[in-house]
């Protein structure tokens, strides 16, 4: 049957495809909600699934209704959640709360907060539920700690997966341990403040004592903090210098003898987009993608940005800030295949003086991919 499913997936046309997703995400959402809904009435009734053998409702969940464990977390939390406030099952079915945003926001929510906090969390990302959270219940500052970490970490430090118990079940025996995966954390901790965490190596460590030391009269306490923000600081300006060509005192356009009233007249056709062009561009844009749909929704995406010629260059389009917009590669891409066609199928084969291009099929289309702020991954 899956099999056939994707045969009859692949057959739809792009607008048929993309409503057949909506509307499985919609009866997905639907079907979720309801799950939940009986998850609670579940979590009220022990005896039910005590008789069928199961010492606890995750274990239920992971061995009867075959859910992983993250999954089976996730809506249990909720279920719990939606015990004490219903209202939220209409926000997952709804998809105005995922069971990510229910989970982080459950522990804080009251009679008397719920339904303000529940009205700001509507259509919010997992990083604006984070912010929300870090409002309701902020935290201090972590202390500045610098500790060499262990080559292989103990069994006693491993992080073990979290198994929430029945109230009155004790647990038999522990899970078994998994190593943790390292990776960076950055999390608000209360309003406009922030926690980071990362490894450095033994180099980048010797830098950081050098910097403590250098910098003792004007970071007494040597905090690593204050001390990353500098650095921050200078990076950023290095690279929006190298990117963007911000400067303290940036160059005014040249201006041309072609056009002595106008000092930005624009040069000829070329790869090359002018610094102030670029700076005028992502200011305007928002160092964002500004690719927008038929229905108004504008692309999110931020990273891997590239200077986008609304005309496409080889089509006799300038490098201006009218004419050059921040794109990512998708929609960079994306656009260059509606003018020219998919890779491979036409191109522009070269410009002839006051003449359109000349399409040759089978050629590779030539398109403007200059990155903007970071270079795109290869």
């Amino acid at each position: 049957m899956n099999t056939h499913a994707l045969a009859i997936a692949t057959s739809l046309s792009d607008h048929d495809l993309l409503a057949r997703l909506s509307a499985l995400a919609g009866r997905e959402r639907e079907a979720t909600a309801e799950l939940v809904a009986h998850l609670a009435a579940l979590d009220a009734r022990r005896s039910a699934y005590a008789a069928q053998g199961y010492g606890s409702l995750h274990a239920y969940c992971t061995q009867a209704l075959r859910l992983s464990e993250d999954a089976a977390t996730n809506r249990i939390e909720a279920a719990r959640t939606c015990r004490r406030f219903p209202v939220i099952l209409e926000l997952l079915a709804s998809g105005e709360m995922t069971l990510t945003s229910v989970r982080l926001l459950g522990r804080h929510l009251t009679p008397e907060n719920h339904l303000a906090v529940l009205g700001e969390a509507k259509g919010r990302t997992v990083r604006q539920i984070d912010l929300l959270v870090a409002a309701l219940a902020p935290q201090p500052d972590a202390r500045s700690l610098v500790r060499k970490l262990p080559a292989v970490m103990p069994a006693e430090s491993k992080a073990v997966n979290e198994v929430p118990l029945e109230p009155g079940v004790e647990m038999a025996s522990p899970p078994p341990a998994v190593p943790a995966a390292p990776r960076p954390i950055v999390r608000p901790t209360a309003p406009e403040r922030y926690r980071v965490q990362f490894t450095i190596g033994e180099a980048t460590h010797d830098k950081l004592r050098r910097l403590q030391a250098l910098l003792r009269r004007e970071i007494p306490d040597g905090d690593p903090g204050a001390i990353f923000d500098r650095a921050v600081t200078l990076l950023l300006a290095h690279v929006e210098n190298k990117k963007l060509g911000v400067t303290a005192r940036p160059r005014l356009p040249i201006r041309r003898e072609t056009d002595k009233n106008d000092i930005r007249t624009p040069p000829p056709p070329s790869t090359y987009v002018p610094k102030w062009v670029q700076r005028a561009v992502w200011e305007r844009d928002g160092g964002q993608c500004a690719f927008a749909s038929q229905e108004g929704f504008r692309c999110t995406q931020r990273e891997f940005l590239e200077f986008h010629h609304v005309l496409a260059r080889a089509k006799g389009g300038l490098a201006t800030v009218e004419n050059i917009s921040l794109r990512c590669w998708r929609h960079n891409q994306y656009e260059a295949e509606v003018v020219f066609g998919p890779r491979g199928t036409s191109t522009v084969r070269r410009h002839r003086a006051g003449r359109e291009p000349v399409n040759a099929p089978g050629e590779t289309a030539s398109v403007s991919r200059q990155p903007a702020g970071v270079p795109r991954a290869p």
